[in-house]
């Protein structure tokens, strides 16, 4: 097969072959990796994010307490419950 070619397959359609699209051609190709190695999105870095707050910030502090009997009044009530079954 030609290397400007793919085949596409779209639901409902047979698969057909089609052109390639050149991405060098779009209006945002600046902003990808191919463009330019440092526009790779790098997964580590955004995994070990963690919010920083300044010292002069205000901000509310919830203090949560895991037991089960909150956890089980905070959940909503089934489908069957809220019908009246």
């Amino acid at each position: 097969m030609d290397g400007n070619k793919c085949i596409l397959q779209l639901r409902g359609v047979r698969p057909f072959l089609s052109d390639k699209f050149d991405i060098t051609r779009h209006k945002r190709y600046k902003q990808l990796s191919d463009y330019d190695k440092k526009n790779a999105f790098d997964v580590e870095a955004y995994m070990k994010h963690q919010l920083k707050i300044r010292v002069k910030e205000e901000f509310d502090l919830y203090e949560v307490d895991g037991s089960k009997e909150i956890a089980d009044g905070m959940m909503a009530p089934a489908d069957d419950e809220r019908q009246g079954v």
